[in-house]
This record gives structure tokens, C-alpha cells and sequence, in this order.
């Protein structure tokens, strides 16, 4: 992937606003940030082929869609096997967000399932089951709240 460009403060603009809404038209991103239709589109198409943005996606209200249990697991590994590691754990239904860290621990999961007993299953049989974890921590998550990327929006 090519070296990243700077980002200007339309760019910025533009980002926000798509992370608010990623369903915004063009015509609408270019009518907030002040410039044109074509010069939006442009911009929105860089961004993507730079790797800015990596997607669009909707923001889930977990518990509604059927996942009441949601938790955070940090696990211990096994020295240099990150990428086996994190192959097997995109598998694992639930996850949601796996990152390689530093300090106490090296990874940090977020799954949501449906329930408590599936969530116990999910660390006591499939995360420990893992050769390379060689140890996890379960903290369990009794709120969520998304922060809007767009702190001036008032829904």
C-alpha cells in the first residue's frame, strides 16, 4: 500500500460526516463540506484507494439483534504466534474486534453472544482449546455506549 497522504481539513470533514452516516450521498457530503459534487466523489474515491476508509458499516444495537452477552477477553499467548493466533479467533463466532496489544496481557477480544452460557462455552471450550493462548481473562460488559463521531449531530 502506497505511503499515506496528508489529510486536509475537508478530508477531515468528509470523514466525520461518513462515519455519522455512512450512508450520506455525495451530493450531501459536498453540500456540508462546500464543494462540489464531482470534487466529493474524487475525494470519498482517494480516501478509499488510500485505505483510509476501509468500509461502511451500520452500528448494531447488540442486544437487540439477539446478542444479550457481550465481554471483553484478554488473553495470553504464546511468543511470535499473533497471526495464528488471531486467524483462529476471526473464526470464532461473536468476535468483534481483536487487538494485538502491550502490557499485562497481549490480546484484547471483544465478542457479543447470545447469552451468558454460550459466552462461557466460547471462552472455556474454543478460546482455551487454542494451543497458543496460555491464559484469558473474562470482563463482562453490562453497557455499551457508541460515541458519535460527530459530536454537534443531535438526534
Amino acid at each position: 500500500m502506497p505511503p499515506a497522504r496528508p489529510l486536509d481539513a475537508i478530508d477531515r470533514d468528509i470523514l466525520r460526516l461518513l462515519q455519522a452516516d455512512g450512508r450520506a450521498s455525495v451530493r450531501s457530503v459536498a453540500e456540508r463540506v462546500h464543494v462540489s459534487r464531482a470534487n466529493a466523489y474524487a475525494r470519498i474515491n482517494r480516501l478509499i484507494d488510500d485505505g483510509v476508509i476501509r468500509g461502511f458499516s451500520a452500528r448494531v444495537n447488540h442486544e437487540r439483534a439477539g446478542h444479550g452477552a457481550s465481554a471483553y477477553i484478554t488473553l495470553k499467548i504464546v511468543q511470535n504466534s499473533w497471526r495464528t493466533v488471531r486467524e483462529q479467533l476471526q473464526a470464532l463466532p461473536g468476535a468483534a474486534h481483536i487487538a494485538l496489544v502491550s502490557g499485562d496481557f497481549d490480546v484484547l477480544l471483544l465478542v457479543h453472544t447470545p447469552d451468558n452460557r454460550t459466552l462461557r462455552e466460547l471462552v472455556l471450550t474454543r478460546l482455551q482449546s487454542i494451543p497458543e493462548v496460555l491464559s484469558t481473562r473474562t470482563l463482562l460488559v453490562f453497557e455499551e455506549t457508541d460515541l458519535d463521531p460527530d459530536p454537534d449531530r443531535r438526534d
